[in-house]
């Protein structure tokens, strides 16, 4: 896999939490895919992973595409999300993919999408998020 500003970032405890892991990155594109565990501990009485839990996983697939693409230079905070839910999602593995469709001067515009193992969308969602610099940008 190839190397991202990812690599040297310390995971916070809600990435954790959702079994967040990079699987792969294309930092020149603002794009990556990432892993999350859709754990039982997730699901709602009916038996599917909530859908905050799958919000959240879109947001923390969102953001790491632009941290890769500025290579750490920039993290984001989210303004606006809309997330819209297609199927159920069973616990299991849960694939994210992110593409970022325009990087401006203050705010990022982001697109992403979470599978299920076998393929199926999940979800879908868009962002707008402001850009805030990094220690490493301070520097």
């Amino acid at each position: 896999m190839i190397a991202t500003a990812l690599d040297h970032l310390t995971a916070p405890p809600s990435s954790k939490l959702l079994g967040w892991h990079l699987l792969d990155a294309r930092p020149r594109d603002g794009w990556v895919r990432i892993g999350f565990d859709g754990r039982p501990e997730f699901c709602n009485p009916a038996g599917f992973v909530q859908g905050s839990i799958l919000s959240a996983m879109l947001d923390d697939t969102m953001g790491p595409a632009v941290f890769v693409m500025t290579d750490g230079k920039l993290y984001t905070a989210t303004i606006t999300m809309t997330v819209n839910f297609l199927a159920p999602a069973k616990p299991g593995p849960i694939t994210g993919e992110a593409n970022v469709a325009q990087l401006g001067k203050t705010i990022a515009f982001v697109e992403g999408r979470l599978m299920a193992e076998n393929g199926t969308v999940l979800a879908t969602a868009t962002t707008s998020a402001r850009l805030v610099e990094s220690a490493k940008a301070i520097r």
